[in-house]
Formats: structure tokens, C-alpha cells, sequence
């Protein structure tokens, strides 16, 4: 049995790690400025920013710093409330914003991409703005977590750019983000707060070879007895892709899956991108033998069955 003061000491080290993981958890309470989120694909790669939304609250939101606040010289944010002369404008030009509140905006892409031109590698960076009447600075920082623009290190900025502010009639009362318009290789990111909107475009340079990158990437990856991932691959490529030069990669791979395992699904792929290729009689051939195999897996042949009466009768 053991001893009452053994008990005790074990009860005694429970209750340690019971407050070190207590202490350890992060508490979350709410904020005056909510964090908010924001994503879009474009092709195949990933575009995410997420940041916290200021109110503006009857507030002078940009304008000439005051004069009092002249010895922050350069580009050094003035963007502190316990520190902010009273009249000052919220946003000064000519400083360094986070471009939001609390923590620095974070800006996460999944592939390089092009910002308004210029090269952005693929990666997490906080999102800093520099804006002025006429035209403002977008900062793309290595440093992605860090809070507001306090700590900001221009000798880890990875791009900056320039943008156009637009001022528009209706008033946002809450910073936003928005990604909008979104086209098949780009999209156009909007900073809109109050009056002011600045747009900038995420451009993927070869959408084609994105995706042909990430398909090789998961094909590689999957497991030796995992038919689906080849045949979903290689059906892409000739089902769907429109250019002919992938045609041999993903006929491969539909035989890669067919070597893993022969299914109704890869052989129906298998015959339907035949048969896209011009390749008739073969693809008849192995639309049959499809038809065969599902039937004896007990799956519902009856919509491929129509589509390969079609195929013989010339229809698509």
C-alpha cells in the first residue's frame, strides 16, 4: 500500500504540472479591434492575411503627424495610443503602420507570387504600410510574428512596393481586407479603412506549373497502396488540363494507379482520357472491361454505361 506520505508527494507534484500547463495556456479575452482572417486561392496557391480590425470611432484617421511629434524621425512608427498627442491623427503619414492593430498583419502565401510586378517568395511575412496622400508603401517583413510595428527591422524587409490610395464616398468603419476581384492567375488585395482604399495585385507567375509541381509533390508522396491519388492526378491532367504536353505524365500515372490496384474508377479514368486522346477502339476496349469490374464490385455502372454506348454511337 502506499504510504500516506508518498500520497502526499505525488498529490503535491500533480498539482506543479498541473499550474505549469496552466500557466503555460495562452488566455484569450476580447478586444476593442477583433482579429479577423482573410484567404484565396488562385490556382493552386494559397493567399491568407490575417489582422485585427480598428474602429474608427469618430476619429481623425489620417493626416500630418502633429508638431510635437517630430523627434520620431524617418520612417518610425507612430502608431501608440499611450503616446499619441491628443488631436493626432490615427495613421500619420509619412510612418510606419502595422496596418491594423495588436499584432502586425500577417501575410502567408503557399507559392511565390508577384506583388504588383515584383517577385515574393513563397512564405510568412508581417505587413507593415508606410502610407502618404499620394501614394503609400506596402512592406513585406521576414519577420512574421511580432507585435505592431514597434519592432520592426527594415534590414529583414523582403519586398516593398508601391500602391495607389483611392478615395472612395462610402465610410468603412472597421479596417477590412477584402480579395477581390479574383481572376484564374491573379487577384487584387484592398486595405479599406474609412474613406481610403489601396489596392495591390497577387499575380502567380505559371499557375501550370504550380500545380504540375504540387501534383508531382502528392504523387510522390502517397502510400504504395494508394491507387486514388495517381489516378485523381492523372485524370487532371488529361480530363481537365488543356495542354497536351502533360498528356504522358498523366497517362502514367493512370497506369501507376492501375498497377497499384485495377478499380471501375481508374479503369473508367483510364478510358474516358483515352478516348479524349482520339484512342476510340482502345478506349472502348477498357470502357468494357471498366463496366465488367464494377459490376463484380457491385458499383453503379448505369450513367458510365450511357457515356460508352455514346463513345461507339460517335456522339461525344
Amino acid at each position: 500500500m502506499i504510504s500516506l506520505k508518498r500520497s502526499c508527494s505525488l498529490l503535491a507534484g500533480f498539482c506543479v504540472l498541473c499550474f505549469a500547463a496552466a500557466a503555460s495556456a495562452q488566455i484569450q479575452t476580447p478586444r476593442p479591434s477583433q482579429k479577423a482572417s482573410v484567404m484565396q486561392r488562385i490556382g493552386v496557391t494559397d493567399v491568407t492575411i490575417t489582422y485585427s480590425r480598428p474602429g474608427v470611432k469618430g476619429r481623425q484617421i489620417w493626416g500630418d503627424p502633429l508638431p510635437e511629434q517630430a523627434k520620431v524621425t524617418g520612417e518610425a512608427t507612430l502608431d501608440n495610443q499611450n503616446e499619441r498627442p491628443k488631436g493626432a491623427p490615427i495613421v500619420p503619414w509619412g510612418h510606419m503602420w502595422r496596418t491594423g492593430a495588436n499584432e502586425a498583419t500577417q501575410f502567408v502565401i503557399t507559392d511565390d507570387v508577384l506583388i504588383n510586378g515584383q517577385k515574393l517568395p513563397a512564405g510568412s511575412y508581417s505587413l507593415h504600410t508606410i502610407p502618404a496622400k499620394d501614394e503609400w508603401t506596402i512592406v513585406f517583413n521576414g519577420t512574421a510574428n511580432q507585435w505592431g510595428s514597434f519592432n520592426y527591422d527594415p534590414k529583414k524587409d523582403t519586398l516593398r512596393v508601391k500602391a495607389k490610395p483611392e478615395m472612395v464616398q462610402t465610410n468603412q468603419e472597421w479596417l477590412a481586407f477584402t480579395i477581390d476581384p479574383v481572376g484564374d492567375d491573379a487577384a487584387q488585395v484592398n486595405i479599406r479603412w474609412e474613406k481610403v482604399s489601396v489596392p495591390f495585385t497577387v499575380k502567380v507567375p505559371d499557375v501550370a506549373a504550380a500545380t504540375m509541381a504540387k501534383l508531382k509533390a502528392t504523387v510522390a508522396a502517397a502510400k504504395p497502396d494508394d491507387w486514388r491519388t495517381p489516378m485523381q492526378a492523372g485524370g487532371y491532367l488529361i480530363l481537365q488540363n488543356a495542354d497536351p504536353s502533360d498528356d504522358a505524365q498523366g497517362m502514367a500515372w493512370l497506369d501507376q494507379s492501375i498497377k497499384v490496384k485495377e478499380t471501375y474508377d481508374n479503369l473508367r479514368t483510364k478510358a474516358n482520357a483515352l478516348y479524349k486522346l482520339g484512342k476510340k477502339e482502345e478506349a472502348i476496349a477498357l470502357g468494357e472491361q471498366a463496366i465488367q469490374r464494377g459490376k463484380a464490385d457491385k458499383a453503379d455502372t448505369s450513367a458510365f454505361e450511357k457515356r460508352l454506348a455514346d463513345m461507339k454511337a460517335g456522339k461525344i
